[in-house]
């Protein structure tokens, strides 16, 4: 006892009680670190996943059709624009670089196509020839690959987000050694 208060006498360390010391906050400041870190790189992952998806658009005064590319396969959904409604039953053939592909109807309500021509590079002028009874539209839009798009900016890689973590967890590190510094020095 010192002056009526408890002291801790650990090696190379002297605690009073309810006091922090210096390893339990370092390991709550690496673990602070780590776990941004985690929540970073899932982040962009979940960001990369989703943006894969090339997307064309063609619409008239009745119907919109809109596709998605991925790879070799087009997913379509076909819709009045009047209420929204999925259009069913419709036999629908997609002209893509002057070849004609007929589609496939899925359980989902929605059109599949696969061509090898999807994956080509550069714009592509898309007709979408949509059949239901007797009504007959041809809808026209512009598939703008991947390849053609401007190139990805690295903004949200998985090694920046490490990188700015580092730089982060090294400047905390830093702040927390210079007020240790700053308060022995006070004592």
């Amino acid at each position: 006892m010192v002056g009526g208060k408890r002291l801790i006498d650990v090696p190379g360390v002297t605690l009073r009680p309810g006091t922090r010391g210096p390893l339990r906050s370092a390991h709550v400041l690496l673990l602070i670190v780590v776990a941004s870190m985690f929540v970073a790189s899932m982040f962009v992952a979940s960001t990369r996943a989703a943006g894969g998806a090339v997307r064309v658009e063609a619409h008239s005064a009745d119907l919109l059709v809109v596709g998605l590319v991925q790879g070799e396969r087009m997913t379509i959904r076909v819709s009045r624009v009047l209420d929204n409604a999925p259009v069913h039953d419709a036999a629908i053939d997609v002209v893509l670089r002057g070849t004609t592909h007929p589609t496939v109807a899925q359980a989902d309500g929605s059109y599949a196509l696969t061509a090898p021509d999807l994956t080509l590079p550069g714009d592509a002028a898309v007709q979408f020839k949509v059949v239901q009874g007797q009504e007959h539209e041809t809808l026209e839009g512009v598939l703008k690959t991947a390849a053609a798009a401007a190139p990805p900016e690295d903004r949200g890689s998985a090694r920046q987000m490490w990188w700015w973590a580092l730089n982060f967890g090294v400047c905390i590190g830093f702040l927390w050694l210079f007020s240790r510094r700053k308060k022995r020095a006070q004592e």
